[in-house]
């Protein structure tokens, strides 16, 4: 079930605002009250992470360096708990030094620079709207209405923008009846991960701008019934201008139907506005063609890459297409390890982020020699990136610090953070440590685990510990942050957390990703018993209270080792796993992912099915907890009933968490809370 970036809080708050909202509203484009973030005298006196701390912390969003690489503007997003109610503003800040300006009071978010970094525009609710710099003069343009994404042209003359076109007939308008609640379906990816199709389409429209006013504008994909950007995330990073506003490239996948749902292949377009002409630059290639950005001097593209369709998980490639002789370019083919987030710094040199052994680090390549040289060192992620007249930024999180943005030098890639969005926070809370830790698996690997203590860790005293499984499969499992599977929050409750890099994890390397498709019982569930057995020989771990927990694929594992672990633990969590392969088959949507790492459909029987979690629940005898949302259909909600189900047959102590209004991940305030206390109430019941 992979989908996540290594800086997945920034990638959920974007979602947050995509075409396509998965989160509780309203993200306030009105006049509101203060949102109060302070911690109280309790919150204090605790010292350490609880669920309702969590919920006080800024999120940060987007972010974009001016023009001229002086100051960074970036949102952030308060929350308040018991009314739900979320309140995003933009932001300034000098790379000078100084404290961030707040440039806005009554909502904005998706802010960006135009005419020469002397205006700024930025939405605000349903409006697009226009400001200076230091916030004065906030005014609507006109003549712009349904949009959910826009870009305005580096010349500042026209703008793109993407809203939904409605183009397929409901079933009460082909009947007439107006109450009725029926869907008449005829093809696959009528739903797809958390929720159903609207009978409309992203669609790029360009019109022109004049910094007031936005008129004639052109649906350049016209009656088509494809997208751009895509489904499901609706990325607006999937569209780019030139730097002369004479082209667009996107991304399209120009599929319907079952092919969709059995194809990962994702074409860029370059169309030239004039004239309307466009051609597919990646016309051949058959996985995943995605993220163009243009060259400084407009003569090439440089974009990411998976070679095979139907996988996923394949390696993403640096790709450059030149524009003038029409060529493609492999410029990393020696580099093993995933290309994101690509910024070119001058016509030579494009710099890049990598999920690299356990951390997401900065890397550059020169175009000519296509060597890969590593900038950045440090426990953290890093990404996405800023880059404008040789001055970089980045986002910046670890396991214990929420996504802030830092300045790195292209010299020495020495990092100064620039933000500090939750000090008060960081004030009154002690993270625990975290440390890498390295064993030899019983196939003789190297296997890296993140390790974090408790704040007050004692190393002569025991405590109880938690195994992470990681979801994916071929997730990156680096110096991510959390709002809800928070490894820190987890240790605050008195836990040593181990996250092992199992195989099949992405940031080690592609033979090691790839190792674990047909294979989800072998050797990634052995590195899970390794790493556990490892930790188990720590004279701190008291071996009688350890638990598992995991979402998504980490949910499957969870099933799994509840049916092989021969006592090692003593209580499990699984969020959204998957417990039966043959009707999560037949009711799951993205069936190039199965097709690939299960190898296909129950009736050619696969020998891959021998790992399916429901043919050993007899051997189940350890305190389970399920948790599942109703509207999450890549692991259909029965797969999490079908478990529990099982468990309370049998006898197994187990508990149902089942959110109505969530998907595969949990992201309403209040929802959030509960699934905290809830979490820690169990496995206080088992391991404390």
């Amino acid at each position: 079930m992979k989908r996540t970036s290594y800086l997945p809080m920034i990638a959920i708050v974007l979602a947050v605002f995509s075409c396509k909202p998965t989160s509780p509203g309203p993200v306030s484009g009105e006049a509101t009250e203060e949102i109060n973030t302070t911690l109280t005298g309790e919150e204090k006196a605790g010292g350490v992470m609880t669920p309702e701390i969590m919920q006080k912390f800024g999120r940060l969003g987007s972010f974009a360096l001016s023009p001229d690489g002086s100051a960074v503007l970036y949102t952030v997003t308060l929350t308040d708990l018991p009314t739900e109610r979320r309140h995003t503003d933009i932001f300034s800040i000098s790379l000078a030094g100084g404290e961030p300006v707040r440039l806005t009071t009554q909502g904005g978010f998706s802010p960006q620079w135009f005419d020469e970094g002397r205006k700024i525009a930025y939405i605000n609710g349903q409006d697009l709207m226009t400001m200076n710099p230091d916030g004065s003069q906030q005014n609507r343009v006109e003549g712009i209405s349904g949009f959910e994404t826009f870009n305005i042209s580096p010349d500042g003359k026209n703008i793109l923008f993407t809203k939904r076109v409605k183009l397929d007939q409901t079933s009460n308008e082909k009947h007439g009846f107006s109450n009725a609640k029926v869907r008449i379906i005829d093809d696959l990816m009528y739903r797809h991960w958390n929720s159903w199709s609207d009978y409309s389409y992203s669609h790029i429209f360009v019109a022109s701008f004049n910094g007031k006013s936005v008129s004639g504008e052109k649906d350049i994909m016209k009656e088509q019934k494809f997208e751009s950007p895509t489904a499901p995330y609706y990325d607006e990073r999937e569209i780019a201008w030139s730097p002369d506003g004479k082209y667009i490239a996107y991304t399209s996948k120009r599929l319907r139907g079952i092919d969709d749902a059995r194809s990962t292949n994702s074409d860029i377009y370059l169309r030239e506005l004039a004239s309307g002409n466009e051609i597919n630059i990646t016309e051949g290639n058959g996985g995943y063609d995605r993220y163009p950005v243009f060259s400084p001097d407009g003569s090439k593209i440089a974009y990411q890459s998976m070679e095979r369709n139907g996988y996923e998980a394949d390696l993403d490639r640096l790709f450059v297409y030149d524009i003038n002789n029409r060529s493609r370019t492999w410029i990393t083919r020696e580099w093993q390890f995933d290309v994101e987030n690509i910024s070119w710094a001058d016509e030579r040199n494009i710099w890049f982020t990598c999920s690299h052994l356990g951390t997401a680090q900065i890397f550059r390549t020169d175009l000519n020699t296509g060597n890969v040289v590593k900038v950045t060192d440090g426990v953290h992620n890093l990404g996405p990136l800023s880059l404008r007249q040789g001055v970089l930024v980045s986002g910046i999180a670890s396991m214990s610090m929420a996504p802030e943005i830092a300045a790195v030098s292209m010299t020495s890639g020495e990092i100064r953070q620039l933000t500090s969005i939750n000090k008060p926070i960081y004030e009154s809370v002690r993270m625990g440590k975290v440390e890498e830790k390295y064993i030899r698996t019983k196939d003789n690997k190297d296997l890296q685990m993140w390790v974090v203590y408790p704040p007050s860790f004692n190393p002569s005293e025991k405590y109880p510990a938690l195994l992470f499984c990681n979801g994916g499969p071929q997730s990156t499992l680096d110096q991510f942050w959390s709002y809800r599977w928070n490894l820190q929050m987890m240790a605050a409750k008195g836990y040593v957390v181990y996250a092992p890099n199992r195989r099949g994890v992405a940031g080690f390397g592609q033979a090691w990703k790839e190792q674990i498709s047909g294979d989800y019982g072998g050797a990634n569930m052995q590195d899970y018993l390794d790493a556990t057995d490892a930790m188990a020989r720590e004279p701190y771990i008291d071996r009688e209270r350890i638990g598992a927990v995991g979402a998504s694929y980490g949910g499957f594992s969870v099933y799994y080792l509840a049916g092989i672990h021969g006592g090692r633990f003593k209580a499990f969590i699984s969020h959204c796993g998957m417990f039966n392969f043959t009707s999560w088959y037949g009711s799951t949507e993205e069936l190039w992912f199965p097709n690939k790492d299960i190898e296909g459909p129950y009736w050619n029987n696969p020998k891959s099915y021998q790992f399916s979690p429901h043919l050993r629940v007899e051997e189940w005898d350890t305190p389970i907890m399920i948790i599942v949302g109703a509207n999450d259909f890549r692991i259909p909600y029965t797969q999490s009933l079908e478990a529990f189900q099982a468990a309370q047959i049998l006898g197994v102590p187990s508990r149902l968490l089942f959110f109505e209004d969530e998907t595969h991940f949990v992201l309403r305030p209040q929802n959030s809370v509960i699934w905290q206390r809830e979490f820690f109430e169990w496995l206080d019941l088992y391991l404390k």
